[in-house]
């Protein structure tokens, strides 16, 4: 692709980067930002700044957050007994939209996938046993994507948290096997976590 400007190739290159985005859709969007107005050019340039410098993770449940704890590990609204342990900040968003989970969450940060180098000290599963460790839990659900990866780490945490005296549930498999959480349907996802089963009965 040839560029009539240097300063639209280097941007064009920058937004190119961006997964899923390849070289014509990045032109698009530099040259839709050329017709806006310089004060919101500079708002959106600001934005992308202050969330890449000021963004923070929730010391406690590990949710991407404004301050050290997220609102939903700070509001006195939810059930702090009940712990949905998730992938990441995209199943949360997930969740949260369906309006069927009143508790809190554990962000992963990924699953266990030995294919990509991926094993369990890569995750936050340390801290989540030193959540439980801390009391006040009574039941931990596994809301994992329903592909091997997802199984795989269900089947460690389990072995990992067994020693604790908690329920363990899994959201009910209205999934499809392959399935990743962040695309599934609200209503079904909603439904999953309501019908959740103990993550014994989802073995046989």
């Amino acid at each position: 692709m040839n560029f009539s400007s240097k300063l639209l190739e280097s941007a064009v290159a920058e937004f190119a980067k961006l997964p899923g985005v390849g070289q014509k859709t990045a032109l698009r969007l530099v040259l839709h930002l050329l017709n806006q107005d310089k004060e919101e050019v500079a708002q959106f340039s600001s934005a992308i700044s202050r969330l890449r410098n000021e963004i923070q993770f929730c010391g406690t449940c590990h949710n991407i957050s404004d301050s050290a704890t997220c609102e939903i590990c700070s509001s006195p609204k939810r059930d702090h007994s009940i712990i949905c342990v998730v992938e990441d900040t995209r199943d949360v968003m997930a969740i949260e939209n369906t309006n069927q989970y009143n508790g809190v969450y554990h962000v992963l940060g990924g699953l266990i996938s030995p294919m990509d180098g991926v094993g369990p000290s890569d995750l936050q599963v340390d801290t989540l046993v030193e959540r439980l460790k801390e009391g006040g839990a009574k039941e931990i659900i596994f809301a994992l994507s329903a592909t091997m990866e997802g199984d795989t780490t269900i089947f460690y945490l389990h072995k990992r948290l067994k020693q604790f005296s908690i329920n363990i549930s899994t959201i009910a498999r209205g999934i499809a096997f392959g399935g990743e959480l962040e695309y599934v349907d609200e209503i079904t996802l909603g439904r999953s976590i309501v019908t959740r089963v103990p993550y014994q009965h989802s073995l046989s």
